[in-house]
């Protein structure tokens, strides 16, 4: 069995992850969620994370969010030189989510109301506010605010 690791800046985005995974990947592929305690964490971890893993055979994804960094290449290729640190390059992909991972979230405000029962999300899509989420400077603060605190960032 192939093993795919995601090393996640935050629990927001293995959630994202942990029902979309079974839905797209093969059924033979062990998707590992790994979530860090915020993008300080996830950098601070990373080379240590990556060395120790025993599964020669894994392959790993680093996701994290651009937030208020104003060049996510500067971001990718710190994350990217961490991976070469920890002798894995070859078998990582970074991937910056841009701006925040919640913008996907914003998104698709009816599939947030049905799956947090938060009555009468799905009206608010049309505001230009919501039309356009990557463009919010705080998604995550937004989504909070719009389900009365059912999500934390």
């Amino acid at each position: 069995m192939r093993e795919l690791v995601f090393l996640l800046e935050e629990a927001s985005a293995k959630a994202l992850l942990e029902g979309l995974l079974p839905r797209i990947l093969d059924h033979r592929i062990l998707p590992r969620l790994i979530a860090f305690d915020g993008k300080q964490d996830l950098e601070k971890q990373l080379v240590r994370r990556l060395r120790s893993y025993l599964n020669p055979d894994a392959r790993f994804l680093v996701l994290r969010d651009q937030d208020s960094a104003p060049d996510c290449i500067k971001v990718k290729k710190k994350l990217t030189g961490l991976c070469a640190t920890a002798g894995r390059q070859a078998v990582s992909l970074v991937r910056i989510a841009c701006r925040e991972l919640e913008s996907m979230y914003l998104a698709d405000l009816r599939a947030v109301e049905i799956a947090l029962a938060v009555p009468g999300l799905v009206k608010r899509q049309s505001s230009a506010k919501f039309r356009h989420p990557d463009r919010l400077e705080s998604p995550g603060r937004e989504l909070a605010k719009l389900t009365t605190g059912s999500i934390r960032k």
